[in-house]
C-alpha cells in the first residue's frame, strides 16, 4: 500500500458494511494489534500506527506541500470485477425511491409552516404536532441499504413503516400551522393516495375546500386531480372568482390498480395557484351528480390518435403503431422525431464466463439488445381530450400502461408510466426501461445530475481518468439519475425529468433510456440475502406508477426551463382537503368560510358583528417572490426564537444567460410570518459560524485546473483553492450584510436567525 502514497502517511480504513456489531470487542482487539506493530520499532521497524481521523490525515498531507491533481468527475459506475457493475441499485425497489423522494417533500412543507406559524404548529387544537418524526425517518432512509433498494424485504417495510409515522406525527402538524394562519379550525383531510385516484372526502362529499400550499419561493400553477363521482363541479378561487374545471373518467388502468380501495368514476381537474411559500384556498361545489355507471365517452379504441396540442407543444403518434413519434416545441418554431416504447432485459442468472446474476446491486443483462414488451409493433390507444387536458392512453402489455398528457399552459410533455406486475412464470427475471430515440447527433455523450444540481457529461465506454476495458456495454454505461438526463447536438436538447431516483443511459446515439422497475429471481451475493421479487401489497407482484417530464428546447435556453421544472417536481405543491364550515382558530375572528370571496359576511351568520375583516383564504410567506435563479433550500426551527435558513443558487456558471448570473436577496425583508432581529452566517452543516472555518489551501499540479471544475463555481472567499497551478492565500469571510445577501453560481449559503412572531392580537 505505501508504494501507492506520495507520502509516508498510510490511511487504513476501518470497518466494512458487516463490522461494528461489537464495538467493545472490534477495538478491544485493535488496540492489541497497535501495541503489537508498534512494538516492533523497538527492533527497527519504521512503521507507527494510531488511531485518527480524516481531518488529521488531510493535515498531514497539507504539512507535505505538494502539488495535487484536480478530479472533476466521479467514480460512477462502479464494478468490483468484470461484469459486475453496480448499477441496478440506481433503480431497485422503485416504490420506496418515491416514498423516499415524497416524504421528503413534506418534510420541507411541515418544517415550512412550523417556521412560519411559530410554536402555535406545535401545540394546536390537532394535538402535539413533531417534524422530528419524519426527519429521523428521512435520515435513516438515507442510509446506502435503504433508500438505494439493497435491503431485505422486511427491511425496506420497516423503513416505509417509520416513513408513515412521520407523516403522521407531520400531518398534526400541518393542521395546527394551516388552522393558525388560515384562522379556521377545520377538520383537515390528507388523502395519501391520489396517485391511484382514492380519497374519501371528495368521492362523497358535495362540498369542499382544496388548501393548496406551495413550498417553492416563487408563484406556482399545479394541475389538481381529485377522484369524485359528480358528472360536473364548479371551483372558485380565493377571491371567489370561478375556475376553469373539467371531469374525466378514471382510467381503465387506475381502476385496476387502486381494486376495492376506491369507488370514485371520474376525476375533478383544474388549475390551482398559489403563492411564495404560501396557500390558496379554492372551495369545489358539487353541481350534478350525474351517472358513474354511464360508459365514460371516448374516441373509439381502433381510431388512433394522431396529436395531441396545447400553446407550448405539440406532440405527434404514429397512427399504424399508436408509439410517440415526433415533439414539437411551438414557442421556439422547432421539431424533433421522437419515438418512446417499453422494453425489457432479461436478467442474467450467471454464465460460464462469470457466474454473476443480476441482482439487488448488480445489474447485468444476458444480452445487449432488450425486448419489446409489446408483443405486436402496434399500441392501442384512446384519446381523452378537453379544454384544461389532452391525453392518449397507451396500453403496451396487461401490466405496462402510459399515459401521454399535456395539460393547458404546460410547455413539457407528461409521461404517467404504470408497470406491474412484472411477470417471472417463465423463470426470467426483468429490468424494465422507457427508452426514447431521437436523431439527435449526440457523438457517445449524454448528461445526467450528480446530486440533484450539478450535471456531469458521461461518454459511452469511456472513463476520464483511466482506460477502461469494458466488459458489459449496457450495464457499464448506466449511471444514477437523480432528476434529470439528457442528450443534445449542436442545436436541440430533449431533457427528461424523473420524479425519483433512477439509473438511466444512452446506449446508443440520439437515445436515452431510464430504468422504471426490476423484478429478479436470484441474488447477487452481495449480502442482501435474497432475490429482488417485491410481491407487493397482494403478494402477485409490485405495481409501480410513476412520471417522466419531457422538454424539447434550443441547448441555449434548456437550463432555463429544466432548473425551474426539476425544482417544481421536487418540492411539489401540496393538496390539504377539508369539508369547510369549521370554526373560527380565535375567538372573534372570522373562519374561512365566514369570509365571503368578495369580502362581506354572510348573513346567515350573524354579519361580522363588527369585526375587522384582515383574514384572507390565502397567505403567502414571503413578502416577494424570490428570483428564479434563487431556492429556498431549507427553512426550518433550530433553538428556541431561531430558525435554520439555507438560500441556494440552482444554475451553474455558463448554462443559462440571465439563470447563471450572481444574485443579490434581502434576507431581512423577505419573510412576512416574522421578523428577523439578527443572522449568523454558518458552515453548510449548520455546526459551525463561517468566520470559525479556515479551510486548507492546496496547490494544484500544472494541467488539472479547470474552470468551473469540482470548485463547482463557488466564490473564493469560501474555496480558497485556485483553478490554477501555485499555492494561494485563504481569504477572510467578508462582513455579513444581510440585507444584501449575494449567491454565486451553484452557491449555497446557510443562516441562523433570531426571529420574532407577531403576537396574536
Amino acid at each position: 500500500q505505501a508504494e501507492r502514497y506520495r507520502t509516508n502517511h498510510i490511511i487504513m480504513t476501518m470497518g466494512s458494511d458487516f463490522h461494528y456489531e461489537n464495538a467493545n470487542l472490534w477495538f478491544k482487539n485493535m488496540d492489541k494489534l497497535i501495541a503489537h506493530v508498534n512494538a516492533r520499532q523497538a527492533n527497527g521497524s519504521h512503521v507507527h500506527v494510531l488511531y485518527s481521523t480524516p481531518s488529521c490525515y488531510l493535515w498531514e498531507l497539507h504539512r507535505a506541500n505538494l502539488s495535487w491533481s484536480l478530479k472533476t468527475d466521479d467514480f460512477f459506475p462502479y464494478a468490483d470485477g468484470p461484469h459486475q457493475f453496480w448499477t441496478g441499485y440506481f433503480t431497485s425497489r422503485p416504490a420506496f425511491k418515491r416514498y423516499e423522494r415524497l416524504s421528503n417533500n413534506f418534510l420541507q412543507i411541515c418544517s415550512q409552516l412550523e417556521a412560519l406559524a411559530g410554536p402555535a404548529a406545535r401545540q394546536g387544537p390537532y394535538g402535539p404536532g413533531n417534524s422530528s418524526v419524519l426527519r429521523e425517518a428521512v435520515a435513516v432512509a438515507q442510509h446506502h441499504d435503504a433508500v438505494t433498494g439493497t435491503e431485505k424485504q422486511l427491511v425496506a417495510d420497516d423503513y416505509a413503516k417509520q416513513l408513515a409515522a412521520g407523516w403522521e406525527s407531520c400531518q398534526l402538524l400541518v393542521a395546527n400551522a394551516l388552522a393558525s394562519l388560515g384562522g379556521s379550525k377545520e377538520n383537515f383531510v390528507f388523502c395519501n393516495a391520489l396517485n391511484v385516484s382514492v380519497c374519501p372526502l371528495t368521492e362523497a362529499a358535495g362540498r369542499f375546500t382544496v388548501i393548496f400550499y406551495n413550498p417553492l419561493g416563487r408563484r406556482v400553477s399545479w394541475p389538481i386531480r381529485l377522484p369524485v363521482n359528480g358528472a360536473s363541479y364548479a371551483v372558485t378561487d380565493p377571491q371567489g372568482q370561478p375556475v376553469p374545471s373539467e371531469v374525466v373518467p378514471v382510467s381503465n388502468f387506475t381502476r385496476r390498480l387502486r381494486g376495492d380501495g376506491g369507488s370514485a368514476a371520474w376525476e375533478l381537474l383544474f388549475q390551482a395557484s398559489a403563492p411564495p411559500l404560501g396557500f390558496s384556498t379554492f372551495r369545489v361545489s358539487r353541481l350534478s351528480r350525474g351517472d358513474p355507471r354511464a360508459p365514460p365517452a371516448r374516441s373509439p379504441v381502433l381510431s388512433q390518435p394522431r396529436e395531441i396540442q396545447n400553446e407550448h407543444v405539440r406532440v405527434l403518434f404514429d397512427p399504424l403503431t399508436g408509439h410517440l413519434k415526433e415533439i414539437q416545441n411551438l414557442d421556439k418554431s422547432i421539431s424533433l422525431p421522437v419515438f418512446q416504447s417499453f422494453y425489457w432485459y432479461n436478467a442474467s442468472v450467471g454464465n460460464d464466463e462469470n457466474p454473476q446474476a443480476s441482482g439487488a446491486y448488480i445489474f447485468r443483462p444476458n444480452s445487449s439488445e432488450p425486448i419489446p414488451i409489446s408483443g405486436s409493433k402496434r399500441v392501442s390507444a384512446h384519446l381523452v381530450k378537453n379544454a384544461l387536458v389532452q391525453e392518449v392512453h397507451q396500453n403496451f402489455s396487461s401490466w405496462c400502461s402510459q399515459v401521454v398528457r399535456l395539460h393547458a399552459g404546460q410547455p413539457y410533455v407528461e409521461l404517467e408510466w404504470t408497470v406491474g406486475p412484472i411477470p417471472v412464470a417463465d423463470g426470467w427475471g426483468k429490468e424494465i426501461i422507457s427508452r426514447f430515440e431521437t436523431t439527435l447527433q449526440t457523438d457517445a455523450r449524454f448528461y445526467t445530475d450528480s446530486n440533484g444540481r450539478q450535471i456531469l457529461e458521461r461518454r459511452r465506454d469511456y472513463r476520464p481518468t483511466w482506460n477502461l476495458s469494458q466488459t458489459e456495454p449496457v450495464a457499464g454505461n448506466y449511471y444514477p439519475v437523480n432528476s434529470r438526463i439528457f442528450i443534445k447536438d449542436k442545436k436541440f436538447q430533449l431533457t427528461v425529468l424523473t420524479d425519483r431516483s433512477q439509473g438511466g443511459s444512452s446506449i446508443f446515439d440520439g437515445s436515452l433510456e431510464l430504468m422504471v422497475h426490476r423484478r429478479l429471481l436470484y441474488d447477487d451475493n452481495r449480502g442482501v440475502g435474497e432475490p429482488l421479487a417485491e410481491l407487493g401489497a397482494n403478494k402477485e407482484g409490485l405495481v409501480v406508477r410513476g412520471r417522466h417530464l419531457v422538454v424539447l428546447d434550443t441547448v441555449e435556453s434548456a437550463a432555463d426551463r429544466h432548473r425551474l421544472l426539476a425544482q417544481e417536481l421536487f418540492m411539489a405543491p401540496y393538496a390539504v382537503l377539508a369539508p369547510g364550515g369549521g370554526p373560527s382558530y380565535r375567538r372573534g375572528q372570522p373562519s374561512l368560510l365566514q369570509v365571503r370571496w368578495g369580502g362581506g359576511c354572510p348573513a346567515r351568520e350573524g354579519g361580522c358583528r363588527g369585526v375587522p375583516l384582515t383574514l384572507s383564504p390565502q397567505f403567502s410567506g414571503l413578502r416577494r417572490e424570490l428570483p428564479p435563479n434563487v431556492h429556498l433550500l431549507t427553512l426550518t426551527p433550530w433553538d428556541a426564537g431561531t430558525l435554520l435558513l439555507r438560500l441556494e443558487h440552482q444554475f451553474e456558471r455558463g448554462e443559462s444567460a440571465n439563470g447563471s448570473q450572481p444574485v443579490t436577496v434581502d434576507l431581512l425583508n423577505l419573510f412576512s410570518a416574522f421578523t428577523i432581529t439578527s443572522v449568523q452566517e454558518m458552515s453548510l452543516g449548520a455546526d459551525l459560524p463561517l468566520d470559525a472555518i479556515s479551510r486548507l489551501v492546496w496547490t494544484l499540479a500544472t494541467g488539472t485546473g479547470g474552470p468551473g471544475g469540482a470548485l463547482g463555481g463557488l466564490p473564493a472567499s469560501l474555496h480558497p483553492s485556485p483553478l490554477l497551478p501555485g499555492p494561494a492565500q485563504p481569504q477572510p469571510v467578508p462582513k455579513l450584510d444581510p440585507s444584501r445577501v449575494t449567491l454565486q453560481p451553484m452557491e449555497i449559503r446557510t443562516f441562523l436567525a433570531t426571529v420574532q412572531y407577531e403576537v396574536p392580537g
